[in-house]
């Protein structure tokens, strides 16, 4: 990805790889953190992007603990069920950029019950913040990220995986309008070819 301060590429095509959510793989995307370019003020963003129902917010949430980082989901900034895709733009406005200077971040989260802008939130620019969502991977938000990840896991299981959710019944009458923007935006900004590391999380088959 693009770091700051960095130079376009730095992280090499070879260095790039795909892994499988098992056993270790934490341990394995934390050394890629931490090998990657600092922006300057010494922080590093890392993003984790994938389609609804990978499973990234579980995995970026152990992440988040593997690293003693605090994690960041994107569900607290999109600006209602047709905002994905000025999410990523408000991301870097709102975290990339403070992260990157060693400022305080601060967002305006979103309320769903609602349907309208919620309270404001802050985070003192920890030296490692996750940010997880679907758009995280987006090219404005490349300048500042250390690391992104993508979360890759087929449709079927992604359905199943929503389907189980507590939160389903919610979910349920947005989920076409909502399928259709993350499949556009990833199309768009082609975010998990772009991934410095995709993470295979395919159920066992055993």
């Amino acid at each position: 990805m693009n770091q700051v301060g960095g130079t376009a590429g730095a992280m090499t095509t070879a260095a790039r790889r795909r892994i499988r959510a098992a056993d270790g793989w934490a341990a394995t995307v934390a050394s890629a953190v931490h090998a990657a370019d600092a922006g300057p003020a010494g922080n590093r963003l890392v993003t984790v992007d994938g389609f609804s129902g990978a499973g990234k917010s579980t995995l970026a949430t152990r992440l988040a603990g593997f690293l003693d980082a605090p994690s960041i989901t994107l569900e607290e900034i999109y600006p209602g069920w047709d905002g994905l895709a000025e999410a990523p733009a408000l991301a870097r406005r709102w975290i990339g950029d403070p992260l990157a200077s060693g400022s305080t971040l601060r967002w305006r989260t979103w309320d769903w019950r609602c349907d309208a802008p919620g309270r404001w939130r802050s985070l003192d620019p920890a030296p490692v913040v996750v940010l997880e969502g679907c758009g995280a991977g987006a090219r404005i938000l490349a300048p500042v990220t250390g690391l992104a990840v993508w979360v890759d896991a087929p449709a079927e299981q992604r359905e199943r995986r929503l389907h189980a959710r507590e939160d389903w019944a919610g979910y349920a009458p947005f989920r076409a309008r909502w399928s259709e923007q993350e499949r556009a935006l990833a199309l768009a900004e082609r975010s998990a070819e772009r991934a410095d590391i995709v993470l295979d999380n395919t159920p066992d088959q055993t």
